[in-house]
């Protein structure tokens, strides 16, 4: 038969979902695999390449999965709140729930045509109200067990979105959305705490089954440290200066503090500082400065001394300065550092800068040159003079702390609580009502989900407050507590909210009386197998996570943590090498390839293409090779005849069994299609093959080239559909041949090869070897003093 994609693709994807061959069973005997993707974002732009390789490899795994008999859930959804759509919508003067629908639509049908195999029935969308309902519940039972709190803080600030961005978001100082600048806002923010988590964030991380990488960077990312916090006294006033730190063995050390431009002890001793002015302009200065460039840039240090305010170092009692500079936040620990400067090159550097004092407490450098920030012996620190090794002196220096009443050992986390509110109108609604009497007041769960409100006029407000805040009727409203007047809460939820719960909701996504059923989730839950991009692996992943072990806490699920497996796919670049965009006129299309070649050449390509966990760029010879190979196979149909293929095919049949069977298992997609075409190669190389290799070989590619495979095993008369037929077996004896190549040396020369009997003894082979021609004519004239074999490798002869 020919690959006529063009007819046998919309056939067959007609026929797939219309009987819905993919669809789950809840509660079926079958084993279960419950197979997930990181939903997408629906844009205007439609899917990309990327998209296609992010689903590939669970696809073929899902695919091989039915074929081995399993119960399969390999769901899809929208993740459809978020900034660029209302950005979009203001551009262009449309709702965003036009253009969401729209863009929905236009994803599933791009998916369809591409011949994916999700269930349909189970497609959900975070902007649905029946979705959003319980992202709503899951943020109220995080309020009523003291999760939510909401505080005034300095808060990152995109101005051109006009939202207040998580850290996550603001990465660089740049707006993860439009790339603009970040600034500093005073602002209510809503938290999550996330950080009450970080422990068993840490600790579930030893029961699941990621690559090291993805655990090292979860691992970096809650940022776990081990020390003490100590308290400074300030000479003159009752208020003490705490700080964290992991070398509390420093403390003699310590010439000077550092405390963020904004603490509060600053307003509350304005009298006492007598160069306030100085003060004041440097913190309008910080004001203007990103959080990334406070913390992160190299730069001057800059900085201003609190003249009127001394700190007391608690071990010596000797009086320091205290300073304010723009690399100390309040957000981060206590908003206090404490400074060493021997011993620790940004404190060295400022000391020099200001004329601080520098004590060297660990021998081993030079300190008139730079700090030293190695390990050595432990000198003018009094009671731990002599110590050599940092740990012993650490523990000691926190015993005497806490001997002394000031200080004591604790852990520190580079995880900040999560901000967990935008100040726009396409979001979930936080489901708050502020009354002046009862304070923060939750709507009652019988009024969700708390609807969004329809707006035509949805752009933000010049001040950064929400659009909702200009609906009168929606803001007011009666306390639920009290019944008195109260405002409404107008910011909306991140869009990582719906994202964080999504996996639970395809189990049961139509149960409008909780969020997923538990018999559903004890049947379904963990996700066996959740693949996606590398850029997920911290933010989206720990904030599910840490989610879903809420849950787990609060007995809404059964299983500690969501995800059995994650793995990562690398990016498709473009031809050029780089990475794909509409700027540098490199991007491909996916159905631009599925018309000119068809989707079972773009599915069997992108997996082809290289590493699946590496980045490679697109290349087009090799997308008109994969219609080549799909073409051949296709002509497989018009070579059967009833003779019994011959041993060396038979052999190379079940070793390719072997291979494609192991290799989808390790995601070494392109390897199995590699011993696919190798395979081909071979049975041209004969002219013909028997209905059942036939049968076997359009098992084995169906996964990855499904049309084409369901119509070969139409015409060859299969029974049912390809895609739910029996995975092929191989037999283990099958796959040794009967006979080897291996090389000949003399005198570790190779000289010849020879063909053996597999598994033949040492006296056959070195026969053979010898009466090789070329190894004659090699040894003619000479000794042979030593004859080695290593089995079915290689022959050395040693002559003299």
């Amino acid at each position: 038969m020919k690959h006529e994609y063009k007819k046998i693709e919309p056939k067959w994807q007609a026929k797939w979902y219309e009987d819905k061959i993919f669809n789950a069973q809840d509660g079926s005997d079958k084993p279960k695999f419950y197979g997930l993707v990181e939903f997408p974002y629906p844009s205007g732009a439609g899917m990309h390449v990327g998209h296609i390789k992010a689903y590939s490899g669970l696809e073929v795994i899902s695919r091989k999965r039915r074929m081995q008999g399993y119960n399969v859930l390999f769901p899809i959804g929208f993740d459809a709140y978020g900034l660029p759509t209302e950005n979009y919508a203001i551009k262009t003067n449309t709702h965003p729930r036009e253009i969401t629908d729209v863009n929905i639509a236009k994803f599933s049908e791009q998916l369809k045509k591409v011949g994916f195999s999700f269930d349909w029935d189970r497609v959900v969308d975070t902007t649905e109200e029946g979705f959003y309902k319980w992202t709503q519940w899951i943020f109220l039972q995080m309020f009523e067990k003291g999760l939510v709190y909401r505080d005034r803080a300095f808060v990152n600030y995109c101005p051109s979105c006009k939202v207040v961005l998580s850290n996550e978001d603001s990465q660089g100082g740049k707006c993860d959305i439009c790339k603009s600048d970040v600034v500093q806002k005073s602002k209510d923010v809503w938290y999550l705490r996330i950080t009450q988590y970080a422990d068993k964030l840490l600790k579930g991380l030893d029961t699941v089954d990621y690559p090291e990488n993805i655990k090292q960077q979860q691992v970096n990312w809650i940022g776990k440290s081990t020390g003490a916090f100590v308290d400074f006294e300030v000479d003159g006033i009752e208020d003490k200066l705490q700080i964290y730190t992991t070398r509390p063995d420093t403390l003699f050390g310590v010439t000077f503090m550092v405390i963020a431009p904004e603490h509060p002890l600053i307003d509350k001793y304005v009298d006492k500082i007598s160069n306030m002015d100085a003060v004041t302009a440097y913190r309008e200065e910080c004001n203007k400065k990103t959080e990334f460039e406070r913390t992160q840039l190299v730069k001057d240090k800059t900085g201003v001394k609190l003249d009127g305010i001394e700190a007391i170092n608690p071990l010596n009692g000797k009086k320091i300065p205290v300073f304010i500079a723009d690399y100390v936040m309040m957000g981060y620990g206590t908003g206090a550092i404490m400074a060493v400067p021997a011993h620790d090159q940004r404190d060295y550097d400022f000391a020099k800068a200001f004329g601080v004092d520098i004590i060297e407490v660990i021998k081993g450098g030079d300190i008139s040159v730079e700090a030293y920030t190695g390990d050595g012996e432990m000198v003018n620190s009094d009671f731990l003079n002599g110590f050599t090794n940092k740990k012993d002196s650490i523990v000691r220096a926190i015993e005497e702390l806490e001997k002394l009443g000031i200080g004591k050992g604790g852990v520190q986390f580079k995880m900040k609580d999560w901000a967990f509110n935008r100040q726009r109108y396409w979001g979930e609604p936080i489901p708050i009502v502020h009354c002046e009497y009862c304070g923060d007041v939750a709507v009652p769960y019988e009024e969700l989900p708390l609807k969004l409100p329809n707006m035509e006029n949805f752009e933000p407000g010049q001040g950064g407050e929400s659009p909702l805040a200009r609906i009168d009727e929606y803001v007011n409203c009666k306390c639920p507590k009290c019944g008195k007047d109260a405002k409404r809460e107008t910011d909306t939820m991140p869009q990582w909210a719906g994202s964080s719960w999504y996996y639970l909701r395809y189990i049961d996504p139509k149960n409008d009386k909780c969020l997923a059923d538990m018999d559903k989730l004890n049947y379904w839950m963990p996700v066996d197998w959740y693949n996606g991009g590398m850029e997920h692996v911290t933010r989206h992943m720990i904030y599910s996570r840490f989610w879903h072990q809420f849950l787990y806490d609060l007995g809404a699920v059964n299983t500690p943590e969501p995800y059995a497996k994650r793995s990562a796919q690398g990016l498709i670049l473009g031809p050029d090498g780089d990475k794909m965009s509409k700027s540098k006129g490199n991007v491909i299309d996916p159905l631009d390839i599925v018309d000119i070649y068809g989707a079972d050449t773009l599915r069997t390509y992108v997996l082809f293409m290289g590493d699946y966990g590496a980045a490679a760029p697109w290349n087009d010879s090799s997308t008109k090779g994969c219609k080549r190979f799909l073409e051949r196979v296709a002509a497989l149909t018009d070579m059967i005849t009833d003779e019994p293929i011959g041993k060396d095919l038979e052999t190379k049949l079940h070793q390719t069994i072997k291979k494609v069977t192991n290799d989808i298992e390790e995601m070494k997609f392109n390897t199995a299609i590699a011993s696919l075409m190798g395979l081909i190669n071979d049975i041209y190389a004969v002219g013909k093959l028997d209905k059942e290799s036939v049968s076997i070989i359009v098992r084995l590619l169906c996964p990855f080239a499904p049309h084409i495979c369901e119509e070969m095993w139409e015409v060859i008369g299969g029974e049912g559909y390809a895609s739910l037929a029996a995975w092929p077996e191989y037999d283990e004896a099958k796959t040794v041949n009967d006979t080897i190549e291996i090389g000949v040396q003399v005198n570790g020369k190779l000289r010849s090869t020879i063909v053996i009997p597999t598994g033949a003894d040492k006296d056959v082979v070195l026969g053979i070897a010898k009466d090789d021609e070329k190894i004659k004519f090699a040894t003619e004239g000479k000794t042979i003093v030593k004859e080695i074999y290593v089995p079915n490798k290689i022959v050395n002869l040693v002559v003299k």
